[in-house]
Formats: structure tokens, sequence, C-alpha cells
């Protein structure tokens, strides 16, 4: 959880860009566009994000940005990406098929 808020986990809803700005624990993406680079505001400190794509289909998360192996996120099904300060890049956490 992000420090500064109560422990609970926070949310937000993230219209899907080439760059989005996570700035809550589990972010629901909306529409359809690919996603390359996520910024979040303690990316230099560690950090754990839940990303879920919520409305228009799958989508796809590229890896020209920040993203280190990029996958297709099925709708509906939450991701939990890890940031890595030593790689500057996003794990995304195993999926289960």
């Amino acid at each position: 959880m992000i420090p500064g808020l109560q422990s609970k986990i926070s949310e937000s809803v993230v219209a899907s860009a080439d760059t989005i700005f996570a700035k809550t624990d589990f972010v629901r993406i909306t529409g359809a566009v690919a996603i390359n680079t996520i910024l979040s505001p303690l990316m230099g400190s560690g950090l754990m994000i839940n990303i879920v794509a919520v409305d228009g289909g799958a989508i796809v998360l590229g890896t020209t940005g920040n993203i280190l192996v990029g996958l297709t996120m099925a709708q509906n099904r939450p991701y939990t990406m890890f940031w890595s300060k030593t790689v500057g890049k996003w794990y995304i956490g195993a999926t289960n098929p």
C-alpha cells in the first residue's frame, strides 16, 4: 500500500494510454490502448500495484517503456506488478492461464 494512506487498498480508474499514471494500489484500466509505460509516485522506493482491464476487452502491456516482459491482459483478471528499482522496470507477477 502507498505510504500516507490508511492501511486499506486504494483504488482508481485510469484510461488506457501509451503511458499511464498509477496513483493507487489497485488500478482499473478502461479502454483498449496498449500500455508501455506505468508511472507512479513511489517508483524510486519499490512498489507493488494491481491492475485490471475492466472494459474494452484485452489490453496489451508492451515493452517499449518500463515494463520488462509484455503480455496481453485478459479483461476482468487482475495482474500484480512489482517495481524493481535496480532494473528500472515493472515485473508482472505469475499469472494463471
